[in-house]
């Protein structure tokens, strides 16, 4: 394939991501296919001769759209919104074009330098803190992961190294090494490099302790179990001021207090702004103050604020929602995914750290054909788990130039409309209740005198009906259903006919 192909057959393939686009309110959101139904679309063997895109082409729709789960259709409302728009599939394309691998400066001088001025812009834009600025005075740094859960993972693995690096350096006594004799044969054996990592110590980190909220992500479990340290989900309340559920600065410090006793060492507390399940949010300024005494990491994650802070940190674009940032001047690190609310398509999760640059040591693993010569630059390797990264803050650059800051504004004030609608139709209805009050985008209701069995089978009806899509949640052993707008196509007709639809299936079970 040479240039001119490239452009011809290249501005046909926009053109079928442009039809797709429009052809969505003639599908339905989620196919109606079975796993394996791929084998019979795809020849068992690969082809031993180059084909046609023509051919290709022709495949597409069969093979790939009408057994895809179509996020961006108007009448998709379940989980949280992935983000996309024509800007970002043009960063997309340049990324792919210039085929870099950006992993350390040297190796993609722009990507690096690109993604510096993005996080700093998008700090701006959300009104962080200016310690978390890569501009900073002070050691603040930010870097785009790949998703919310590497976020997460790496506030562990970072928590985890400096609770490990402040123990060591405080304890009062060395540790006495076992002596173990070798016969001669062992001692002369040249067995290869042993590399001991300084922030490694077994029995250190065998009474770490972690925390989050009960309603935290799954994302929070599954780092803490990678990261081999405990994890204390706290119990989460009801908050009498907004109605959802947070955990208490009084369970905190039971907690810190119990485990204490018992010869653990709490060392994080990951927070969110936006539960996935209800959009909870934990009070950061309370609870962040007590980990800054204790001593504790505090890593703010959204979850669902990957729409809410990610719609919440996506909302501190808004300014009625900055009072979401109390406390932030008590956090370590934070991370957002502009990939669920900002228009930015997946994957793009940007993260910041007040003293990130003082952490790269934790990560930093420097063969000789890694290295060069501009070592004052910030080489982001260092902050990750991979070695090679994507151009990801093009998304970043042609999004915040070319839709701005106000349109972003006018596109997250849309979702909340929606949603407001869909509350009101809720409230208004004689056979359904909200579960806890709307909190921005999100809606969560049941049926009225309801029982689990009940809701479990009003999401199964909608569902198998396939004009909508929803999915449903629970919390302290309560079911219920999940409303979001999650596509830029959505209007107000698309969200009173899927309550519509919710309704008249409320009225079918409660007739049964």
């Amino acid at each position: 394939m040479n240039s001119d192909e490239f452009c011809k057959y290249g501005s046909q393939m926009i053109d079928i991501v442009a039809k797709y686009w429009k052809s969505l309110r003639t599908r339905t959101p989620v196919p109606d296919v079975q796993p394996g139904f791929m084998r019979q679309l795809v020849p068992q063997d690969p082809p031993a001769a180059p084909e046609s895109w023509e051919n290709i082409f022709q495949d597409i729709d069969k093979v790939v759209i009408n057994g895809n789960t179509h996020w961006q259709h108007p009448n998709f409302f379940a989980y949280f919104p992935t983000a996309c728009s024509y800007q970002a599939i043009m960063a997309d394309i340049l990324s792919g074009g210039l085929a870099s691998i950006g992993f350390s400066w040297k190796s993609s001088p722009s990507m690096t330098e690109l993604e510096i001025s993005m996080m700093d812009w998008l700090a701006k834009a959300l009104a962080l803190p200016s310690e978390f600025l890569n501009s900073s005075t002070e050691s603040g740094l930010g870097i785009i992961q790949n998703t919310a859960s590497d976020a997460t993972y790496i506030a562990l693995l970072a928590a985890r190294a400096r609770a490990v690096e402040y123990i060591k350096s405080n304890e009062n006594s060395t540790e006495q090494k076992q002596q173990v004799v070798l016969n001669e044969e062992g001692s002369n054996l040249d067995l290869g490099e042993l590399c001991e990592y300084p922030y490694h110590d077994a029995t250190i980190i065998s009474k770490l302790i972690a925390y989050c909220s009960d309603q935290a992500h799954s994302s929070v479990s599954k780092g803490a179990m990678l990261a081999a340290v405990r994890l204390r989900k706290l119990k989460s309340v009801k908050n009498d001021c907004n109605g959802n559920f947070s955990v208490t600065a009084k369970m905190l410090e039971a907690a810190i207090k119990v485990d204490r006793a018992n010869g653990l060492i709490p060392f994080i507390f990951i927070m969110t702004l936006g539960t996935t399940s209800t959009c909870g949010v934990d009070p950061i300024d309370e609870l962040a103050s007590i980990c800054r005494r204790e001593n504790i990491w505090v890593h703010v994650d959204s979850a669902y604020a990957d729409r809410m802070l990610h719609l919440s940190g996506a909302f501190l674009l808004l300014p009625e929602y900055r009072y979401l940032t109390r406390g932030f001047e008590y956090i370590d690190s934070f991370n957002m995914n502009t990939h669920k609310a900002l228009q930015m398509n997946f994957d793009c999760s940007p993260m910041w750290f007040r003293n990130g640059k003082k952490y790269l040591k934790y990560f930093e693993v420097d063969p000789v054909y890694l290295k060069h010569d501009q070592t004052s630059a910030t080489d982001y390797r260092h902050l990750q788990i991979a070695l090679g990264r994507r151009f990801r803050s093009l998304k970043i650059w042609f999004v915040l130039r070319n839709i701005g800051i106000t349109g972003l504004q006018q596109h997250l004030r849309k979702m909340i409309d929606l949603a407001q609608h869909f509350e009101f139709l809720i409230q208004n209805d004689p056979l359904l209740e909200l579960f806890v009050p709307r909190a921005w985008g999100l809606v969560c209701f049941r049926m009225k005198n309801s029982t689990n069995e009940m809701n479990e089978e009003l999401n199964s009806k909608i569902n198998l009906d396939r004009r909508i899509h929803i999915v449903a949640s629970s919390v302290h052993g309560v079911y219920f259903l999940r409303f979001v707008a999650c596509s830029t196509l959505t209007n107000h007709d698309d969200v009173r006919q899927a309550y519509q639809i919710i309704h008249n299936y409320a009225e079918e079970i409660r007739k049964s």
